[in-house]
C-alpha cells in the first residue's frame, strides 16, 4: 500500500471545493473536505492531514481563527486560498502562521506548485539533515521513505496503515530522542486527544509485528517505560 499525502480542503462554496478536489485527486493526493470552520477544526485533529488548503470566509468563523488555533499545537502547513486580495489580509494571515496565500481566482498549475512546495518544506525542516537531503531515514534494515510514505524492511514494503506510518515517521524525524506518549498523541491526534495511551500502544504492537524480527526484543523502536518511545539513531 502506498500512502498518499492527505490534504484537507476547507471551503464553504461547493463548486470551488469540488474544483480543488478534482485538481488534487487527479494528481494522486487524498482529499478531505470541510465546509465550516468547526468541521475543519475537528477534522484537523481526527484525520491528521499533511496539509490544509483554507478559505478565510467561512460561514461560522473566520479562517484567521483556524490558523491561530492550529498554530498553538502544530506546524502543519496551511495554504490560504481566499478572495481577499488586500495586502493587509495576506500579511496578517502569513504573520499568524499561514505558509502561503493564493488569491482567487487561481489556476490548477499554481495550486499544485504551492502544494508541492509546502509539503517539501515540511520534509526539509526535519530535525535530521539526512532526511532533508534524501527524503529517507535508514537504520540497519529499516528505511522510512518520506516521499513514498512507506516503511521498508530489507527493501520490502512493511505495509503500515496510515496511523502506523505517521507514528514511525514522527519517531524517525526525532531519532535518538525519547518522545513522550503525550507529545506523540498531541502531534498526531491533536490537543483534544483523550483516552489515555491505548490507541498508541495498539498501533505500536502492530508496528513491531511488521518491522521487528522479534517484537519482544525490538531493534528499532524502544519503549522508555512510563515515558514514551525512542527510535534508534540512523546510520
Amino acid at each position: 500500500m502506498n500512502i498518499r499525502d492527505r490534504i484537507l480542503v476547507v471551503e464553504d462554496e461547493k463548486s470551488i471545493s469540488s474544483f480543488i478536489r478534482a485538481i488534487l485527486t487527479s494528481n494522486d493526493y487524498e482529499v478531505l473536505i470541510a465546509h465550516t470552520g468547526s468541521e475543519a477544526c475537528s477534522m484537523i485533529s481526527s484525520h491528521c492531514p499533511d496539509l490544509v488548503v483554507l478559505d478565510l470566509g467561512l460561514p461560522d468563523m473566520d479562517g484567521m481563527d483556524i490558523i491561530a488555533s492550529v498554530r498553538r499545537w502544530t506546524q502543519l502547513p496551511i495554504i490560504v486560498v481566499s478572495a481577499r486580495s488586500f495586502e493587509k489580509d495576506k500579511v496578517r494571515a502569513l504573520d499568524m502562521g499561514a505558509d502561503d496565500y493564493i488569491t482567487k481566482p487561481f489556476g490548477a498549475a499554481e495550486l499544485l506548485a504551492r502544494v508541492r512546495v509546502a509539503i517539501r518544506h515540511t520534509r526539509s525542516s526535519s530535525t535530521s539533515p539526512s532526511i532533508a537531503a534524501t527524503g529517507k531515514f535508514t537504520a540497519g534494515e529499516l528505511t522510512i521513505d518520506y516521499d513514498k510514505h512507506q516503511v521498508l524492511i530489507n527493501g520490502v514494503n512493511a505495509k503500515l496503515t496510515q496511523n502506523e506510518f505517521r507514528i514511525v515517521s514522527l519517531l524517525g524525524k526525532c531519532a535518538g530522542r525519547v518522545l513522550t506518549y503525550d507529545f506523540i498523541m498531541k502531534e498526531l491526534w491533536g490537543p483534544q486527544s483523550k483516552g489515555g495511551n491505548q490507541i498508541l500502544r495498539v498501533n505500536m504492537a502492530n508496528i513491531r509485528r511488521k518491522i521487528e524480527k522479534n517484537p519482544a526484543e525490538p531493534r528499532y523502536i524502544f519503549t522508555e517505560v512510563g515515558v514514551g518511545y525512542r527510535m534508534i539513531e540512523g546510520d
